[in-house]
């Protein structure tokens, strides 16, 4: 009897899918926090080539600091390491060096104690300084050449290459407006976009002199 007592304690560890070796291993695993991560942009427009203040935080605070991977999505992409420092918080720099429409992200890259995290995508528009003079008046009830007729409440630009129906943001004093491209033009050094009339308006652009584009 004193001999089956311990052959049915194995036989029960054996179907309970354990062993005393097995257990202690599980014991010894550490345990894993879920971190978050918020991050923030100093502005969510900016010229091409400037920088752009990034902030975060990581949460809950490490014990120590915490590796940070930033991602920049768009016509140049990027990644930019860094890491948290007291509370938890990183704090960096980005610069896009070309014009167009970013999405940034942040991930802390995970340790052995710690599961890796992701934040919410920030939107970022890096502008570059174009030429602009706008048409209309006298050309109303005209064909255009992306199809469509030019009215005074027609919204769009005239650009030489890009491809018709292109959406393009346009900046000027803090105002903005996304318009497609709906013509050919302009024609006349040092200029890269004729706006319409009500292109115009929408901007308080004043006729002739420069904007702000993402494209």
């Amino acid at each position: 009897m004193r001999y089956l007592l311990p052959m049915a304690a194995a036989a029960a560890a054996l179907v309970l899918g354990a062993t005393p070796v097995a257990a202690a291993k599980q014991h010894q695993q550490p345990h894993r926090v879920k971190s978050h991560i918020s991050l923030h942009l100093s502005s969510h427009a900016a010229l091409n080539g400037r920088t752009v203040v990034v902030e975060g935080r990581v949460r809950p605070r490490p014990a120590g600091s915490r590796r940070v991977k930033l991602v920049l999505r768009g016509p140049d992409g990027a990644v930019v390491r860094t890491a948290t420092a007291a509370r938890g918080s990183f704090h960096t720099r980005i610069s896009p060096a070309l014009a167009g429409d970013y999405a940034v992200r942040a991930f802390v890259v995970h340790g052995a104690r710690t599961s890796a995290d992701a934040s919410p995508a920030r939107r970022l528009t890096a502008y570059r300084q174009a030429g602009a003079s706008y048409y209309g008046p006298g050309l109303y009830g005209n064909g255009v050449a992306c199809g469509g007729t030019l009215m005074p409440g027609t919204l769009g630009v005239a650009h030489k290459t890009l491809p018709c129906g292109t959406k393009v943001k346009l900046r000027y004093h803090g105002r903005t407006v996304t318009v497609p491209v709906i013509d050919r033009g302009p024609y006349v050094a040092g200029r890269d976009y004729d706006l319409t009339t009500a292109t115009k308006l929408r901007l308080g652009f004043p006729g002739v002199g420069t904007v702000l584009a993402n494209r």
